[in-house]
């Protein structure tokens, strides 16, 4: 049967229409630390292209994320697909892709982060999200600072007391406000609490805080904001779980050190012109070279009125091209494990992205080797309950509300009655 080019094109047709008749349209909330959700957008558009499913993508602040997105999956109001960091802790929420997803593509390509997202006992093959990338803990200096001061930049390996011993220099040769920033949030106080050789859980995974190293960096940390090398700005001028981000201090030339993450390397690239700066290797102590993996993820979820199509996306930014498309247009270290060994060409990368990617790689290699605490606490489910309890009471006690002996009594107290809960 034969049929002309315009037929074709008729009998195309009807099958697109009747193929989009049927096309789902998906919620997205997404945060972003750069340019992150503007990328997914972009690949929502081929994703619409290819499948016919529109993806509505609202951009939110990180703290709608972190401190009120919980209570809106509890709601009508919760969307079909969202980018989150509170991995273990939302997956009831999460609708399992597996139905819709081929899983041992996903576990060779995924399997070392899919952990993180299940519950924990027993749940061993569930497909819950995929990382948009993988992120590592780790600070960044202002080199024209420690040039313009100086003080030498401690080498690879250096201790935390040996940088903040550097720090204490540039800031006194200098008359900065403060040597050293810290987000305010328990995620980047961990990496320097597991050097100073904090476990966070016993042997048994049972989790703890209050041993001999957590109250080590926690009297350090405390001392590091009463003699003013840390700013006022920063821990204290937030209260409860309130989240901070010290990327302002860093940015306007305030403080010579930001301990943040990966995240960060777009922001800084795009926005720094008047000093040059740098992510250096994360720093030692007795307890190793701590640094917390982790990143964010795109979920969907139970409530979802189009699971297939929901499931459909997430799979589509998965795929091998796409993941490196997103790593490279964000700048980002990707999860794909395949990835990963063959590299992601990154374009024209300016030298100070690629040697922070490098670096950051490497802190996490590090943190995997020397303090493996850290990759279970990223996938330990219930990681809010102390991410919540640790900032509230060390602000306490660094402003003097609380001695710092009462603070870590109440943080011990607080994260068993709520993991008991």
């Amino acid at each position: 049967m034969k049929f002309s080019i315009n037929k074709l094109a008729v009998i195309t047709a009807g099958l697109l229409a009747t193929s989009y008749s049927q096309a789902d349209e998906l919620k997205f909330v997404c945060y972003q630390d750069a340019n992150e959700c503007e990328v997914l957008s972009e690949m929502a558009a081929d994703f619409k292209a290819e499948t016919g499913h529109t993806v509505n993508t609202e951009i939110v602040g990180y703290d709608i994320i972190k401190e009120q997105f919980e209570s809106q999956l509890q709601t009508d109001a919760a969307p079909d697909l969202a980018r989150v960091t509170n991995l273990g802790g939302l997956n009831k929420y999460y609708l399992d892709l597996s139905p819709y997803v081929d899983v041992a593509g996903w576990e060779k390509n995924y399997g070392a982060t899919l952990p993180w997202f299940r519950q924990p006992g027993g749940d061993d093959k569930g497909v819950y999200g995929w990382m948009t990338q993988l992120t590592v803990t780790g600070p960044y200096i202002n080199v024209t600072m420690f040039e313009d001061a100086g003080v030498d930049i401690p080498e690879e390996g250096a201790s935390w007391d040996d940088w903040a011993e550097a720090l204490r220099e540039v800031k006194s040769a200098l008359g900065i406000t403060a040597g050293l920033a810290m987000d305010r949030t328990a995620h980047r106080m961990a990496g320097p609490a597991f050097s100073y050789g904090a476990k966070f859980f016993d042997d048994s995974g049972t989790p703890i805080l209050v041993d001999d190293g957590f109250r080590k960096f926690a009297e350090t940390f405390v001392g590091w904001h009463k003699e003013g090398l840390m700013p006022a700005e920063g821990w204290p001028a937030g209260s409860g779980t309130q989240y901070k981000n010290a990327a302002p201090l860093f940015l306007s030339g305030d403080v010579a050190m930001h301990m943040s993450g990966s995240w960060m390397i777009n922001n800084y690239a795009s926005n720094i012109k008047d000093f040059e700066w740098r992510a250096v290797p994360i720093p030692c102590g007795a307890g190793g070279c701590g640094a917390m993996p982790g990143g964010a993820a795109i979920a969907a979820f139970k409530s979802s009125k189009s699971p297939e199509a929901a499931a459909m996306f997430i799979d589509f930014l998965a795929k091998d091209e796409n993941a490196a498309k997103f790593a490279a247009a964000t700048k980002n270290i990707t999860a794909h494990q395949g990835l990963q060994q063959s590299g992601v060409d990154y374009g024209d990368t300016s030298p100070a992205v690629s040697e922070a990617l490098s670096v950051f790689a490497a802190n996490a290699g590090k943190a995997a080797d020397s303090t493996p605490q850290a990759y279970a606490f990223q996938g330990y489910a219930k990681n809010g309950v102390i991410y919540g309890v640790v900032p509230d009471y060390l602000t306490k006690a660094i402003t003097g509300e609380i001695t710092l002996d009462e603070a870590l009594t109440k943080i011990d107290a607080d994260v068993a009655a709520k993991i008991a809960e």
